[in-house]
C-alpha cells in the first residue's frame, strides 16, 4: 500500500474505530476529583478519518485516561492494525499506539479542547516502502463545542502517517450529537483531511448510531464514506484492497 494515507475518523461517539485517536480524538470531560478510567473494545474493522486501518478486518482496541479536575487531562489508546503490513512485505507494524494530553475548560458557553496527540506505530518499518517515511505521527489539536456541536482542527508538524515531505498538513472536523432518549445516540460527522504537498487530499464522512447498554457497555453501527473512494492512491498496491471505500462499521466498548 505504497504511501496509502491510511489516516485514521476516534470514530465519533463510542465507534472504536473512525478516533486517535478512535478514543484518543476525544479526551474526557474533567471530573469533580482527579479520576482514571478505562475502556476495551473491538469493531468490526479500524476506520481512521474515514481510511482502513486493517484491511476491512475487526480490531481489538483500548486505552487509560486521567483527568484532572482542573481540567488537564492524559491518556494511551492502542489498537491493532494491519496498514502497514499491507504496504508490502519489508513493512512491519502491528499495533498503534496514541498518546496524548491536553487542557479542557469553558468561557462564554462555549467547551474548549487544546492538546497533543502522539501516533505511535511500535517498532514501525514503514520507510522500507519505497517512497514512504517512518508512519510515527505528531499533531497539535484545537476544538470548541457549542451545544451539540463541535468543530475540531488538528495540525501535523512530523510527516503525516509515513507520507514523505507532508509536514503541515491539516484535518478539519465537523460533529454533532443528538441525544434521542433511551439511550440512543445520533452524531453525523464530516472531515477534510488536507495532505500538504499531496494532490490526495479528501473528504470523508459518517453518520453514527450509539446505544448505552448499561454498566460501562455501549456499542455503536457507523456507515462511513470518503471523496477517495476511487482514487487509486488509496488501494493498496499488496494486495489491492481499496482502503477508502464505503463501509459499515459495528463496535462495542466496556469502559470501567
Amino acid at each position: 500500500m505504497e504511501k496509502t494515507m491510511n489516516l485514521k475518523s476516534k470514530l465519533v461517539l463510542a465507534l472504536l474505530a473512525t478516533s486517535s485517536a478512535a478514543f484518543a480524538q476525544t479526551a474526557p470531560a474533567a471530573p469533580a476529583a482527579p479520576e482514571v478510567t478505562y475502556n476495551v473494545g473491538v469493531v468490526s474493522q479500524y476506520r481512521y478519518r474515514g481510511i482502513a486501518q486493517t484491511k476491512g478486518d475487526p480490531a481489538l482496541q483500548g486505552g487509560v485516561d486521567y483527568a484532572n479536575a482542573n481540567g488537564f487531562y492524559l491518556g494511551a489508546w492502542g489498537s491493532t492494525i494491519k496498514w502497514i503490513k499491507d504496504a508490502g512485505s519489508s513493512a512491519k507494524g502491528p499495533v498503534e499506539l496514541d498518546l496524548y494530553g491536553g487542557y479542557k475548560f469553558e468561557a462564554a458557553g462555549v467547551a474548549y479542547d487544546v492538546g497533543y496527540l502522539r501516533y505511535e506505530y511500535v517498532n514501525n518499518t514503514y520507510n522500507k516502502v519505497a517512497g514512504a517515511v517512518n508512519a510515527n505521527t505528531d499533531e497539535v489539536y484545537g476544538a470548541a463545542t457549542y451545544g451539540v456541536v463541535t468543530a475540531k482542527y488538528s495540525y501535523a508538524f512530523s510527516d503525516l502517517f509515513g507520507t514523505a515531505n507532508s509536514k503541515g498538513s491539516a484535518y478539519l472536523d465537523l460533529s454533532a450529537n443528538f441525544d434521542l432518549g433511551n439511550g440512543y445516540t445520533l452524531t453525523p460527522h464530516a472531515g477534510r483531511q488536507d495532505i500538504k504537498n499531496s494532490p490526495n487530499s479528501y473528504s470523508d464522512f459518517a453518520l453514527t448510531v450509539g446505544k448505552d447498554l448499561g454498566d460501562g457497555l455501549s456499542a455503536s453501527v457507523s456507515a462511513i464514506s470518503t471523496t477517495a473512494k476511487h482514487n487509486t492512491y488509496y488501494t493498496s498496491t499488496a494486495t489491492g484492497y481499496g482502503t477508502a471505500k464505503n463501509a459499515v462499521v459495528v463496535g462495542v466498548k466496556y469502559a470501567f
